[in-house]
């Protein structure tokens, strides 16, 4: 079996990441690895390690940092969180292709430290569907939204170092759509997958861009 290839998934706050993961693992799971972050924090109550993270000490953490054992980690409310080479490393070699779910600033690191990993931005339609399910969400306070919004104008001046633009329109279509992008690129039939790129997606995300200013100034 051929190894699998390295996949950064980021998004806008809203855009419906956790939910096409999990629906492209109940779909085509045979053929992914979801990689398992390291973490100080303590468990929560249902948490196992080796499941959602990988519980370790900040001793154990900064010893990894040390050793160069670290895809990515970042420091987030006075805990350590990243992404184990080994893990990651031993995945791919099982023919797996992993995915990575972390932030822009995350993504960076990992496409600088390697080149062949492949970034895809996951997007609501518009901005206007993208505050909807954040109200919709019912969970968070007027303010953190508009917070979560403006957090958005910044990740959208990141998109053009991404490589491909995923719309999450309807969950199904979008699931088989990054599945698609990402059995090109393992295949090496880049070329089918033209219409995702992000260079041919620029009208679209300079008018979300332009959408999401307006929404954080108040429009």
């Amino acid at each position: 079996m051929s190894k699998g290839i390295l996949v950064v998934i980021s998004g806008f706050s809203g855009a419906g990441k956790g939910t096409l993961m999990k629906q492209l693992m109940a779909t085509y799971g045979d053929e992914y690895g979801l990689s398992i972050s390291a973490t100080t924090r303590a468990p929560r109550v249902g948490e196992t390690d080796g499941k959602e993270y990988f519980f370790i000490s900040r001793d154990a953490f900064e010893k990894m940092i040390e050793n160069g054992e670290l895809i990515e980690y970042a420091q987030y409310v006075g805990n350590y969180y990243g992404t184990p080479k080994k893990y990651v490393f031993d995945q791919l070699e099982s023919g797996k292709n992993v995915i990575l779910e972390i932030e822009i600033q995350g993504a960076l690191k990992v496409k600088k430290q390697f080149p062949d990993t492949r970034l895809l931005f996951v997007t609501a339609p518009s901005a206007m569907e993208l505050r909807d399910r954040l109200v919709g969400r019912g969970t968070e306070s007027s303010e953190v939204i508009a917070q979560r919004l403006s957090r958005a104008v910044e990740e959208s001046e990141g998109i053009e170092s991404y490589d491909y633009l995923v719309v999450n329109d309807d969950i199904t279509e979008c699931t088989n759509r990054l599945h698609t992008i990402i059995t090109n690129e393992r295949n090496n039939r880049i070329d089918e997958n033209k219409s995702y790129t992000v260079s041919s997606n620029l009208e679209f995300i300079n008018q979300m861009r332009k959408s999401l200013q307006g929404f954080s100034k108040g429009e």
